[in-house]
């Protein structure tokens, strides 16, 4: 496939997760050596303004195909939600008139409540396994397309959708094998707090004041654990998708590329995250005053006694604008950290393995040097 060609082992040089050797001084910017430039980064080590500045400019070159495959899959997991959601209220709709229309004094029966329960439950289901689905499949797509873009060459939706659908299983097992590494010293430190609290919960105040030191002592312990070992395994989802590799080999190989450079991944990881978040904000805020002025429309022609039908159409205009504004903040926050991970990964590779000079071949860029 040509999306592979100079990242894995096979086209250039056949030696794993390289190529021959790059000129003198490639990797530390000497020997008269100019990284080039055929994409978004030059094939040389990366600052802080060429990540970042490479992450911006592939969505302004690659923007309909990440926005394409954004909107394919978070707007097809919406519609699988709101196709549940739909169903579970026809289906218990009788039970939720019940339950409303109960007097202060009144309890709601079981066979009442326990159906909700489970139409509740069943749509919280459906939402977080459809939520999984898109959000790797965007963990897939964006370094489907920085496999173009980094070479500076043209792809497609439908070559960017094939590439990501058939990495999303094994994306989706590196991210969730990812936090249950994270969870497990949390996890830990929780059951430890929960057992405290347990033995102390017939002592005096003085010993409430300590079991409530010791949990807060237990998640400042913990914390810088967790954090690091998210940096640790932060490349993997890229090493799937550029490399071909499973969860387990992914997290691996990002533990090596991250070795020597944890600080420096960590904070350009956490502005992106912060860039995104602060984006997605400001875009949230239009719909949201759009939803805002749409409910108060709504639900300003109401009756004294509405039934919940009423009300969930009074207020359907608000809920629409939240969610879209939500999807296309999702977009956002999707695609931008994501986009600064796998341009750190090509970054560890340049630097750790000399990269470039395979890259530089792939793109059909002669060497240049300075006078």
């Amino acid at each position: 496939m040509a999306q592979d060609a100079g990242w894995g082992g096979g086209a250039y040089g056949g030696a794993p997760y390289g190529g021959p050797p790059g000129p003198p001084g490639w990797g530390g910017w000497g020997g008269g050596w100019v990284p080039p430039k055929p994409g978004v980064v030059p094939l040389g080590p990366m600052r802080l303004g060429d990540v970042m500045g490479g992450a911006f400019a592939t969505v302004g070159r690659y923007g309909k195909q990440l926005l394409g495959v954004g909107a394919a899959a978070y707007g097809g997991a919406l519609a699988v939600v709101l196709t549940a959601a739909a169903i579970a209220y026809s289906a218990v709709a009788d039970h939720l008139d019940r339950i409303l229309a109960l007097g202060s004094d009144e309890d709601p029966r079981a066979e009442d409540w326990v159906p909700l329960l489970i139409a509740f439950s069943s749509v919280a289901l459906v939402a977080l396994i459809a939520t999984v689905i898109s959000t790797a499949l965007m963990y897939a797509a964006v370094p489907a397309v920085l496999q173009e873009a980094v070479l500076g060459r043209p792809t497609t939706f439908s070559a960017v959708w094939r590439r990501a659908w058939s990495r999303m299983p094994a994306v989706v097992g590196t991210v969730l094998l990812t936090w249950l590494i994270v969870l497990v010293p949390i996890l830990l430190a929780w059951l430890g707090f929960v057992a405290i609290v347990i033995a102390a919960v017939s002592t005096d105040g003085g010993g409430q004041i300590a079991v409530i030191l010791i949990g807060v002592l237990g998640a400042l312990a913990t914390a810088p654990l967790a954090t690091w070992l998210w940096v640790k395994f932060s490349l993997a989802p890229s090493v799937v998708v550029f490399e071909s590799q499973g969860p387990i080999g992914a997290l691996r190989r990002s533990s090596r590329l991250v070795r020597g450079d944890w600080w420096r991944i960590f904070g350009i990881t956490l502005l992106a995250g912060a860039v995104a978040g602060f984006a997605g904000y400001l875009i949230q805020i239009p719909f949201s005053v759009l939803g805002t002025f749409s409910g108060m429309l709504g639900t300003g022609n109401l009756g004294d006694d509405p039934n919940p039908t009423a009300v969930i159409t009074a207020v359907s205009g608000y809920v629409l604008a939240i969610m879209v504004g939500q999807l296309v903040s999702q977009l956002v926050v999707a695609t931008f950290p994501p986009l600064v991970t796998g341009l750190l990964y090509v970054d560890r590779r340049i630097r750790t393995e000399e990269l470039g000079p395979v890259l530089a071949e792939a793109a059909a860029v002669p060497p240049q040097y300075t006078q």
